[in-house]
Formats: C-alpha cells, sequence, structure tokens
C-alpha cells in the first residue's frame, strides 16, 4: 500500500470515528442511565417527580424560556452593527440550537454548527457567522467556568471532607480550563486561526476534493478577519453585554433547582445551595460534551453533588429529570422551526 493510500485510508478512518462518536456517546450515556435505574429506587423517584406537579414543571419550562432568550440576546450583541440580521433571528436560532444539542444524538457543540449556518439565511456572510458562534462559545464556556468557579468557592465553604474535596477537585479542574480557554481566546485573537484555516482548506482539497476559489487564502482569512471584527476594540461594550447575559442565564439555572426542590418538599436547601448544585452539575455535563445531552452523566453529577446537602439519590434523579423537561417542551418546536427554515429556504422563501 502507498504511502497516499495509506494516508487516505487514516484519514477516513478518522473522519469515520468523529462522525460515529456522537452515537458511542449516546451508547455510554444509555449504559450510565440504565445503572442508575438498576441501582436506585425507581420507586422513589416516581414519587418525588410526582410530586413537583404541573405547575412546578410549567414554571421550570418558562425559567428555561427566559434563559435560552438570554443567550439569543446575548449572541445578538456580539453582531451589533456588523450584521443584517435582526435580534429575533439570533433568538429563534438559539432555540434551535439549543433543540439540537439536547434532543438529537449529536455532540453538545452540533446544534450549534447548525444555527451558523442557518443564520446566512439572513444574509449574514458565512465567515461573520461562524465567527460569532466561535465568539459564542468561547464566551459561553468563559461564564460557566465563573459560575463553576463561583460555585466551588461556595462549595469549600461548607464543613465535611466530601464538600472540601470535591471543591479542591473544581478549582484544579477550572484551573485546567481557564488555560485553555485563554489558549482559545489567543488562537482567535492573534492569527493562528488563519494559519488553522489553510491547513483545514487544504486537507479538504486534498482528500473531499471540493471545488475551491482561486487564491483560496481570501475564504481562509475571512473568518479570521470577522473574528478580528468581533472582538475588535471599539466593541467591548456589546462583548461585555453577551458576556453579563450569559452569566445571568447560568445563574438563573439555579431557580430551576430551587423551583422543584421547593415542589417536592424538600427544606431547607437556600438560593446559595441551588447554586452550588447548579454550578457544579453543569460543569460535570460540560465536561462530558460527546455524550449528547449528558445523559446519564447530568443525573449522576446531580446524585453526587445532591448527596452533600443531604438529598437523597431518588430526589435528585427527580431534579435532573425535571430538569429535561424543558428540553422536550421548547426542544421539539425548535426542530420543527429548524425543518420549516431549511423548507422555506429551499422554496426560495428565506434570503
Amino acid at each position: 500500500m502507498s504511502a497516499g493510500t495509506s494516508g487516505r485510508a487514516g484519514g477516513g478512518l478518522g473522519r469515520a470515528l468523529l462522525r460515529r462518536l456522537p452515537l458511542f456517546g449516546t451508547a455510554l450515556g444509555l449504559v450510565l442511565a440504565a445503572w442508575l435505574v438498576a441501582t436506585n429506587d425507581i420507586g422513589a423517584v416516581a414519587s418525588a417527580f410526582g410530586r413537583i406537579g404541573l405547575a412546578g414543571l410549567a414554571a421550570v419550562v418558562l425559567v428555561r424560556a427566559v434563559i435560552v432568550l438570554l443567550c439569543g440576546l446575548a449572541w445578538a450583541r456580539l453582531l451589533s452593527g456588523l450584521s443584517p440580521a435582526e435580534t429575533g433571528a439570533f433568538v429563534v436560532l438559539r432555540y434551535v440550537r439549543e433543540g439540537i444539542n439536547v434532543l438529537l444524538p449529536v455532540a453538545s457543540v452540533g446544534g450549534d454548527v447548525v444555527g451558523g449556518r442557518l443564520l446566512t439565511f439572513w444574509g449574514v456572510t458565512g465567515a461573520l457567522a461562524a465567527a460569532s458562534i466561535l465568539a459564542d462559545l468561547l464566551i459561553q464556556a468563559g461564564t460557566q467556568a465563573l459560575f463553576a468557579l463561583a460555585g466551588a468557592l461556595l462549595l469549600a465553604r461548607l464543613d465535611g471532607e466530601p464538600a472540601a474535596a470535591l471543591a479542591g477537585w473544581m478549582l484544579h479542574a477550572l484551573a485546567v480550563a481557564g488555560l485553555a480557554l485563554a489558549a482559545f481566546f489567543a488562537i482567535q485573537r492573534s492569527g493562528a486561526a488563519r494559519f488553522i484555516e489553510r491547513r483545514l482548506t487544504g486537507l479538504a482539497r486534498r482528500f473531499a476534493r471540493e471545488a475551491a476559489p482561486a487564491g483560496g487564502d481570501g475564504g481562509a482569512a475571512s473568518v479570521q478577519d470577522a473574528l478580528d471584527a468581533v472582538w475588535g476594540r471599539r466593541r467591548w461594550g456589546p462583548v461585555a453585554q453577551s458576556v453579563l447575559l450569559h452569566l445571568v442565564a447560568w445563574v438563573l439555572g439555579a431557580a430551576e433547582i430551587w423551583i422543584v426542590l421547593a415542589c417536592i418538599g424538600v427544606e431547607g436547601v437556600t438560593i446559595s445551595e441551588a447554586l452550588v448544585i447548579e454550578a457544579l452539575a453543569q460543569a460535570v455535563k460540560s465536561a462530558a460534551f460527546p455524550i449528547p445531552s449528558g445523559l446519564g452523566v447530568q443525573e449522576s453529577g446531580f446524585v453526587v453533588v445532591g448527596a452533600l446537602f443531604g438529598i437523597d439519590a431518588g430526589t435528585a434523579i427527580a431534579v435532573s429529570l425535571a430538569k429535561r423537561v424543558p428540553d422536550v417542551v421548547l426542544g421539539l418546536p425548535s426542530l420543527l422551526v429548524w425543518q420549516s427554515l431549511e423548507a422555506r429556504r429551499s422554496a426560495g422563501l428565506v434570503r
């Protein structure tokens, strides 16, 4: 076998593995979920979930709707003055991004890729749409790290060795995450992204044999230019607004926890404790991003963190299941909107 043939075979294998990663993640999540079912009292979970009631679940769905709305506004602020798309388009597409990420067997960034593509339907260039997604994901991850840091610091104040050990582990993990985020930001700002794009473009031409415009560097450089525009020195105001909106969205997630626990009848859980539970559970879920919607991982995270506050496993799993209700209630209509946009685009009804 020649070196070229071997290279193509290796590249094909790598692409095949990447395509199947979400399916492997789904299978792993199902195994973990089955293990949780087998090792816990299902009757206790059902009893706790039943006590939430329709009013409690409706309140959780409403809070989640506000959270996604804030994230859509945060995305729109990043392109304020740079794109022809109105704020409403960003909000709608943010719901679509969320629906794809939580309901389809894709890694947790699959919806973001689709959202960037759909944004071009509103006349936004592909380069600017891609840059907005990269910047939005960076801000989302950065604000989540800050939220998790606040949760870890609050957790460190609790008595007991388990709380101290978990807080220490979280702080070490956040230090590593902080370095990764700083590197990601540096790549976006230094021009290294332009070099990476040229290499990816070259690989696409070599293996996929896709047609490319003459001079190829123009298309590669455009995303870097768009990133430079998004992070421009005179745009710190919109960027700061985006950061603030994401932070508020993360904090509101704790309201879902507090509402559910109050409906179940768990007494003595304060807002600060709900913040800790939400922050750490979301951090655990994000760390397992290859598993679609953190299936099984989210529930395990709630069980571990909830135990620190005297919340039994059955109740913790019920809380996690309650937080998945908005995934379905808001996600299904979002998927329908996605398909409607695709159909309208095909019919020439969307720009």
